[in-house]
């Protein structure tokens, strides 16, 4: 038996479930592993879409040394939370893997990861990743750069885990992992990207995404995450 699986997903208001499953299942399929899923605290937090989620372990709990640390896309104003901000710099500083999936990309550029390194996000945000010192990269594929993992949404999550699995126990179990939850994307209707969906859908997603997460009259998602680039 190899030894304990230890891993840290943040959660968090607003976070967004699709970009944490990859993490979630393909590590915590693993024999003798333990997910632990971090907040502040342990009250309840309301992921993206409504899925309400109890955290399993506050941040003066989280285990000295992580095998993975991971983190999915989270509003603007937890990006920006020095608590957290503090913590997920504490943590990645101790931690053998760090994935950052979609939006959770900037946290890491908030927590200073992502200075002098190559890293990828989903597209609409991919040119804010130079304001965090970091070289974007685009294509869809994950981006590794030393110990940290960056992807797009989604699927992302799913491959940067993989990814890291092959590392901490071998490429034989990842490939097993892979069959166990058969994970071989067939999309139905190819648009999954960019390139794929054309400028006019392109626009409009990235229209949808920032009305989405631009709620009232309060600074734009885009100054929420540049504030976020000054807190770290």
């Amino acid at each position: 038996m190899s030894k304990p699986l230890t891993v840290g997903i943040l959660v968090g208001p607003d976070y967004a479930l699709c970009d944490i499953v990859g993490p979630q299942t393909v590590l915590g399929i693993q024999p003798d592993s333990e997910i632990h899923l971090l907040w502040k605290n342990r009250e309840t937090v309301n992921g993206l879409p409504t899925f309400p989620t109890v955290p399993t372990t506050s941040f003066a709990d989280c285990p000295a040394e992580l095998d993975v640390l991971a983190v999915g896309a989270i509003s603007p104003e937890v990006v920006a939370d020095p608590e957290v901000v503090e913590f997920f710099k504490d943590a990645a500083s101790r931690a053998k893997h760090v994935i950052a999936v979609c939006g959770g990309v900037m946290l890491a550029g908030a927590a200073g990861l992502l200075a002098g390194r190559r890293a990828t996000t989903n597209f609409h945000i991919l040119d804010l990743l130079g304001e965090f010192g970091a070289t974007p990269v685009g294509g869809g594929e994950v981006v590794r750069d030393g110990n940290l993992w960056t992807a797009g949404p989604a699927t992302g999550s799913y491959e940067a885990a993989l990814l890291v699995l092959a590392e901490l126990r071998g490429e034989e179990a990842a490939r097993r992992a892979e069959l166990d939850i058969e994970y071989a994307p067939h999309p139905p209707f190819g648009t999954g990207s960019p390139a794929l969906a054309g400028p006019e859908m392109t626009k409009n997603s990235t229209e949808r995404l920032f009305a989405m997460l631009d709620l009232g009259d309060g600074p734009s998602v885009i100054d929420q995450f540049r504030a976020a680039k000054a807190t770290g």
